[in-house]
């Protein structure tokens, strides 16, 4: 008997568009002999929509659809999907959230999942909540001994005594630093910034994309990724990728926008390297509770070869230049048995 599947994409993030492109890869990839699948937008302002296939999300014809589609917290409540007087209820065995940044990546999609107690794909709301925050995420790798660029706490209402949070940074900073909201994804409100003018602009940048803000110290080396899959004792790590950025760092249009940037899956590293970086991306993975999937993001630095932690991503991209997946192709997981193990998972979530 076929199980039912939802699939939610879209989102109020900055991210949306990005999730858009990796539900399309996910919903391409469902053994539709072995699920119902049910696709579920959300738009820029929140609307739930039940969209009809995957050609009106590659067209974005998907946002007009008239029936509205939302998850019910109640135990017995699954999807209730309504167009004007109609309504219905589908019960719904298993959720593959594929949202990327604030409201989705961040624990909160999470906790309704966890209140209708359906099973879902990816990590719980502690796990999505802690790697979302930056500097949650960044007390949470102090404990474990990996090193991880020295940084400084910010909030957005300390910008009304910008010379105390400028002097703040440059007593325990030199330029050029790096300047990011805490829980933005995808390099959103991201800057560097080369003197204390710079550094102004960035942090009010920074600040419009969330009220917590970090100033990091610039780590110059090669910036590799692992992908991580499981949980538990049974949590496994793939090679490590590397990412060539054709801009001065892999920011938004350097990763989605701009063709020159490239990625090498099985990237040459020193001796121990590689294993170094496997060990750190399960053991931060582990620390913060995480479930199923995640990319963890590292820098090789230049002139000591150190590894040292950049960030995790609890729901990587699934797109065509995406590390994630192609990282588990290397390692033999076409992307439908990827899918399909991570479905699998989803059930087993303790």
């Amino acid at each position: 008997m076929k199980k039912n599947l939802a699939v939610i994409f879209g989102g109020r993030s900055s991210e949306h568009e990005v999730s858009c492109v990796s539900v399309v890869t996910i919903a391409k990839a469902v053994d539709l002999e072995k699920y119902n699948m049910f696709l579920i937008g959300i738009t820029k302002d929140g609307e739930w929509k039940l969209v009809e296939d995957i050609a009106s999300i590659e067209d974005g014809s998907w946002k007009q659809s008239p029936v509205s589609a939302i998850i019910s917290p109640d135990t017995k409540g699954g999807l209730i999907i309504s167009q004007d007087d109609m309504m219905k209820v589908q019960p719904i065995d298993v959720i593959f959230p594929v949202l990327h940044g604030m409201y989705g990546e961040d624990g909160t999609i999470q906790g309704l999942f966890e209140m209708a107690d359906i099973p879902y794909v990816g990590c719980g709301v502690f796990a999505s909540a802690a790697s979302m925050d930056k500097f949650y995420t960044k007390l949470v790798v102090d404990t474990l001994g990996i090193r991880q660029a020295v940084y400084v706490p910010v909030l957005a209402e300390q910008l009304e005594d910008i010379d105390e949070v400028t002097a703040r940074v440059e007593a325990k900073l030199s330029y050029p630093v790096f300047v990011k909201p805490s829980k933005a994804g995808s390099s959103k409100g991201v800057s560097k910034a080369d003197d204390r003018a710079a550094l102004v602009v960035a942090l009010k940048e920074a600040a419009k994309h969330d009220y917590k803000i970090l100033v990091e110290e610039t780590i110059v080396g090669r910036e590799i990724e692992c992908a991580v899959l499981g949980y538990g004792k049974g949590t496994k790590a793939s090679r490590v990728g590397e990412i060539l950025a054709a801009a001065e760092f892999y920011d938004f249009d350097a990763k989605y926008n701009n063709a020159e940037s490239k990625t090498v899956i099985g990237a040459d590293l020193p001796d121990g390297k590689e294993a170094e970086v496997q060990k750190d991306a399960v053991a931060i993975f582990n620390a913060l509770d995480g479930f199923g999937l995640s990319r963890v993001d590292f820098f090789l630095e230049k002139d000591t070869n150190e590894v040292v932690f950049n960030e995790i991503n609890t729901l990587p991209g699934f797109t065509s230049i995406s590390m994630y997946p192609m990282l588990w192709k290397d390692k033999g997981y076409s992307i439908e048995s990827l899918v399909e193990t991570l479905i699998e998972m989803a059930k087993e979530r303790p």
